[in-house]
């Protein structure tokens, strides 16, 4: 298992820039996660990641996972999706469910700000 880095410091104030290439550039952990910003009760959170997350799920909370770079597999109990560049794909509170990377990827979540990221 990897080991997992989460940052949950909002990176970005309200109207300031987010530039999620300058985090991937300075970046050099196998699993990274940094909240960018805050909006209402909800944040948008990039993740850099490499490997397998465990099974877990989250019983109060959606969670949404957007490809921006890289391919990435969301794997349920029901299904795998495959997500590649501009793809996402939701999944409903309740739902065991994990990410697995063989490369490299760069994605975008967004989460309910009080989200537990490795599941309740």
């Amino acid at each position: 298992m990897p080991d997992y880095h989460f940052n949950f410091d909002v990176k970005y104030s309200p109207l300031e820039k987010i530039d999620v290439n300058e985090i991937v550039a300075a970046n050099k952990e196998q699993w990274f996660n940094q909240t960018l910003s805050q909006i209402n009760g909800s944040v948008l959170r990039v993740g850099i990641i490499q490997g397998e997350f465990h099974w877990h799920k989250h019983d109060d909370d959606d969670e949404l996972f957007y490809v921006v770079s890289g391919k990435l597999f969301v794997d349920t109990g029901e299904r795998t999706f495959e997500l590649g560049p501009n793809e996402g794909v939701t999944v409903p509170r309740g739902v065991m469910h994990r990410t697995r990377a063989p490369e490299k990827v760069v994605m975008l979540m967004v989460e309910n700000a009080g989200i537990q990221p490795a599941g309740d």
